[in-house]
């Protein structure tokens, strides 16, 4: 029984009248008829009794009635289901992040998706760092990640949705903690803890770029998988670390000293990744909300 056929089928059983039926199908009686007559050939019973007053379902008629709304409904389903995922109101994207300074931003960007797209499954992704967030977003096992790059490749479009502050974090016993400010110069004979770079990651670029102007190539000591890990280790006094407002704001620190640098050059960027000729709708959706939500911080401190 195909769709068409089910929909003529549950109009005359409950108009119980072809001509009714046909003006509710809008369509002629000829054709209404030879659709019921053809499905009854399909099914090999009648499905009505007919006279010229009188329309009344067959027991086999009867039969197919729960059938004949099943098939109706599925098809009704299906359409809107793609009608929705074609609008952005479902479908999955996955999203990647790098840790503890970018949390408070995804967990209120899930609350809103949430509550503004309760149809789209926004699946989180921690510990991406930038250098293996946007690979995975080219080779496709991610659709969205937020991070900070210095650059990026042809295709991945981006937006930023925030600036941060580059700070030096120094155990408390350094001789240099406390200060209001300090240069990058006077770290040159320091141990230096990093975190995993790779091509673009902004902050090992910057971290390099700084030391060199300052003349000297940092002494890096240790590479720490996370920024929860970095904190420790520079608390424990094995070296400093080149970081971020977010993380003084979002990580425990006992035992560190966070100190702006006089000279550290413009913010970094947090910037929202993803691929040009995605043709999601729910990514698009999904963007398009944190856009809203986190508008471009660049244009505000142009106006302040």
């Amino acid at each position: 029984m195909e769709v068409n056929q089910a929909r003529a089928f549950l109009a005359v059983a409950e108009e119980l009248h072809f001509g009714r039926a046909a003006a509710r199908l809008r369509m002629a009686q000829p054709p209404l008829s030879r659709l019921i007559r053809q499905l009854e050939r399909t099914m090999g019973a009648t499905l009505f009794e007919r006279s010229t007053r009188h329309v009344a379902l067959t027991s086999a008629g009867q039969a197919l009635l729960e059938d004949a709304q099943t098939l109706v409904s599925v098809s009704e389903s299906a359409k809107q289901s793609v009608r929705s995922a074609m609008v952005g109101e479902t479908g999955k994207v996955r999203l990647g992040f790098a840790g503890a300074s970018i949390n408070r931003q995804v967990g209120q960007l899930a609350r809103n998706i949430r509550a503004a797209r309760p149809g789209i499954s926004l699946e989180l992704y921690s510990s991406q760092f930038s250098h293996l967030g946007l690979q995975r977003v080219v080779d496709e096992s991610l659709d969205l990640v937020i991070g900070r790059w210095d650059f990026l490749p042809a295709g991945i479009d981006s937006a930023v949705i925030g600036l941060e502050q580059l700070l030096v974090a120094l155990p408390e016993s350094h001789p240099l903690a406390g200060r209001e400010q300090l240069s990058m110069a006077e770290l040159a004979e320091d141990p230096w803890i990093v975190l995993p770079a790779g091509a673009g990651a902004a902050l090992q670029n910057r971290l390099n770029s700084l030391a060199m102007a300052a003349g000297f190539v940092p002494r890096v000591v240790q590479t720490a998988p996370d920024s929860w890990t970095l904190v420790v280790l520079v608390g424990a006094g094995l070296g400093c670390s080149l970081t971020l407002d977010s993380v003084r704001d979002n990580i425990a620190s006992d035992g560190v000293s966070f100190v702006p640098l006089a000279r550290g050059g413009k913010p970094l960027e947090v910037r929202m990744i993803w691929r040009g000729a995605d043709a999601s709708s729910a990514l698009r959706a999904v963007v398009e909300l944190a856009e809203r939500m986190f508008p471009d911080p660049r244009s505000e401190s142009q106006l302040s």
